[in-house]
């Protein structure tokens, strides 16, 4: 019952920073796979609780995320579609445990940069989720109508992505200007 559809959509937003480091020393696959458990938590506090890196079965990077978006706990799988030094593209079957019950949903994490000049670049960091086919049964089960459920979520996720994209802006430029 997880089946996708992406022809339906709970949220979606995108928020860029500026990084005042030029784009060439920039490596978003490098600073994601790496990236300890105190940065992730200080990128979005107090909603990000823990993170870690893995590969999947077959050996594609692979982002663990903890993460509250609102009132749910979410668990992101995130898999490495494209992770290169200035795209990253991650896709997640997460866990979804809210005060009514536990669910799933799709996550796309969309993490890229392009140059500004010759000393900056700007980080676009894009979220959208998809209900599953379990999710509407969810919603369904508890009479929550998917307008409903689409506008709560379309609010919590574009306030957490409006927080912490400048965070990670910030601690993918320090990890570029600590490459030198």
């Amino acid at each position: 019952m997880s089946d996708v559809r992406s022809d339906l959509v709970l949220s979606q937003s995108a928020y860029a920073h500026v990084i005042n480091a030029p784009v060439g020393k920039v490596d978003i696959a490098r600073w994601l796979f790496s990236l300890p458990e105190a940065e992730y938590q200080r990128c979005a506090p107090p909603d990000h609780i823990a993170a870690g890196a893995t590969s999947t079965d077959d050996g594609r990077p692979m982002s663990i995320n903890v993460e509250m978006i609102g009132t749910a706990l979410m668990i992101q799988h995130y898999v490495g579609e494209i992770t290169g030094r200035d795209h990253c593209r991650m896709v997640s079957l997460s866990d979804v445990f809210s005060p009514a019950g536990r669910t799933k949903v799709q996550v796309i994490w969309d993490l890229s940069v392009r140059s500004v000049d010759d000393a900056r670049c700007m980080y676009l960091n894009s979220v959208t989720a998809h209900p599953t086919e379990e999710f509407l049964a969810f919603i369904k089960e508890h009479d929550i109508p998917f307008e409903q459920a689409a506008h709560d979520r379309q609010t919590a996720s574009s306030d957490h992505n409006s927080r912490e994209t400048p965070l990670y802006a910030a601690s993918i430029e320090r990890a570029a200007l600590a490459s030198d």
